[in-house]
């Protein structure tokens, strides 16, 4: 039963982030609403860890089976792509860089943030 109210919780976020993507004009995919929903319901304690943990690690384990199908529906495309293959590539470097870049500067600020917010506490 632990897993189904895992499940529930977290399917739970992605409904909200259906209805939100439906309800907001913003560019913005469902499935990110609902994982920002989530990340702010852990962040402020809403939702426990320990009550979406198990089956989270679970969706994390087998998420490079959830890309094997779409990397077969390239392969089968490829006659398509083929006229863009450069562009795809410069675009998915550069994309990748970017991430990168912007990944490692959160993780830097957070760590000076918490530095911080640590050295006021014992000052």
């Amino acid at each position: 039963m632990k897993y189904m109210y895992q499940i529930a919780r977290i399917a739970g976020f992605a409904f909200v982030g259906e209805l939100l993507n439906t309800l907001l004009p913003l560019p913005v995919p469902a499935s990110v609403y609902g994982m920002l929903l989530l990340l702010l319901c852990l962040c402020t304690g809403i939702v426990k860890l320990e009550q979406v943990e198990d089956v989270a690690d679970f969706l994390i384990d087998i998420m490079p089976l959830v890309f094997v199908m779409p990397g077969v529906a390239l392969m089968e495309s490829f006659g398509l792509l083929a006229d863009s293959l450069a562009g795809i590539v410069v675009i998915s470097i550069l994309s990748t860089l970017l991430v990168y870049a912007v990944t490692g500067l959160t993780a830097q600020a957070l760590v000076r943030f918490r530095r911080r917010k640590g050295e006021e506490h014992r000052g």
